[in-house]
Order: structure tokens, then sequence, then C-alpha cells
């Protein structure tokens, strides 16, 4: 199937590895020139050059902390007018709500929560002066199916899949699309971090994370999303706005 992607130019921002990278990775297969975003820049070089080894797109890398509003402005200014935002970075840390304290917890927000809203405030006014564009949140599961010992994701997405509701509802009229994909557990660095924490809590060792690792359904794949993150960028999903796609093998419908 051809989604019509070649030529536009996407931003993604936790884009050195795991699920960004591979959003990055799959936009660039489709012909999208990408401007890869995150705070190791050694990581980003090998990302950025790792997609030009293997699609002749246009590939560019911005090392910026997003938890600061001068420096998303600054990017958004660099990088110039984009077809598809995709907001990813951001790991907010595992915990109950007695063990993340106030600094914790707003620190996480301000890249995870703030930084989606601050990019999507930076970004929409020039999608809708073109009447063409799309805005894809990758928030996660813990929004629809939420836990005490990771209460801070828990909080957060559930606002970010509120947030991209509310913004996703009327922007078709403008000609924007707002969606938000949930990925439940996904092979990552990520999953282990997070599997780590419980094992703590389960065990008191931390490594067992293994044993935590679910077989019903099993863990999804980086591809899973990425999938999914590329065919919602194009017009093929053309009437598909404000809405959240759960990517977890069903996992939160029971």
């Amino acid at each position: 199937m051809d989604l019509g992607l070649s030529g536009k130019r996407a931003l993604v921002t936790g884009a050195s590895r795991g699920i960004g990278f591979g959003c990055a990775r799959a936009l660039a297969a489709e012909g999208c020139d990408v401007a890869l975003v995150g705070r190791d820049v050694h990581q980003l070089k090998a990302a950025m050059k790792a997609i030009r080894a293997d699609f002749r797109v246009g590939v560019t890398s911005h090392a910026t902390d997003l938890t600061v509003t001068s420096r998303q402005e600054a990017l958004v200014d660099v990088v110039g007018d984009i077809d598809i935002l995709v907001n990813n970075a951001g790991a907010i840390p595992p915990g109950d709500l007695l063990s993340i304290d106030e600094a914790r917890w707003r620190e996480a927000w301000e890249l995870k929560v703030f930084g989606y809203i601050n990019l999507c405030r930076l970004v929409l006014p020039q999608m809708q002066e073109r009447r063409s564009g799309v805005i894809i949140n990758v928030v996660g599961a813990a929004a629809v199916r939420p836990r005490a010992d990771f209460i801070t994701g828990a909080a957060g997405n559930s606002a970010l899949v509120g947030f991209t509701r509310a913004l996703g509802s009327s922007s078709l009229r403008r000609g924007v699309r707002v969606v938000a994909v949930n990925p439940g557990l996904i092979a990552t660095d990520r999953m282990e971090e997070l599997l780590r924490a419980r094992a703590v809590e389960r065990y008191g060792n931390p490594a067992r994370w293994e044993e935590l690792i679910p077989n019903d359904p099993e863990p999804g794949t980086v591809e899973d999303v990425a999938n999914l993150v590329t065919f919602l960028a194009s017009n093929r999903a053309g009437h598909i706005t404000g809405t959240t796609i759960t990517v977890d093998g069903g996992a939160s419908a029971y």
C-alpha cells in the first residue's frame, strides 16, 4: 500500500532509540525526510547514520533539552515547517505516590506532558496556515490501564489522552489531525526499566525482572507501534482524529 508520504517532513522526538527511532525509521522507509530529536548527541548521530545508510531521504539530528521552553522554540525555528510531528520523548519513572516526590514528578511531566503540549502549541499554527498536518502523540497504555506502582505515568498519560481528544476534536476543520497511540509493554530498554522496578517491589531483587515478562499477551515490538504511527501519519487515515489507539495485544481489554 502506497501511503503517499514521500517528500513529507517529519519531526520525531525521543528518536535516538526504541519506539522513537522505530517511528523515524518507518517514516523514512516511506520516503519522509526526518528530523531526529533527543538529548544524547552520540546516540542521535548513530541513529541518523543508520537511517541514512538504509534510505535516501533527508535526515537531521537535534540534541536538545525539551523540558526548556526556549529550546523547544529554537528547535521548531531550526527545523522549519513540518508535515508530521511525532511526540515521543519522555520516560516517566515508576513508583507509587509516596515514593515519587514532587520534584521528581514535576521533572517527569516537564518532558512527557508539557513537552508534548508545548510542541503542539508551536507546530499547530503553521499546520493550520497550510491546512495540512498530522500530530501523533505516543503516550502509553497506563492511561487506560493505570497501576498504583506507576502513578506518575498513569496520571500524565491520562492527561495527554484527554489533551489529544480535545485538540483533535476540532482540528480537522483547519486541515490538521491530532491522534494518540498508547503502546503497552513493548520490547525495549524501557520495558526492562519498568520490570526491574516491579521486580524490586515483588521479589526485592531487580535482577529477576525477566520473570515478570508476560506471555499472554507477549510484549509487542517497536515495529508494531511504528507501523501504526506511519499509517496514522498518512492520508490513508485521513478521517482519524481526536482519538487514541492502544497497541498492547489486548492486555487493557481485561
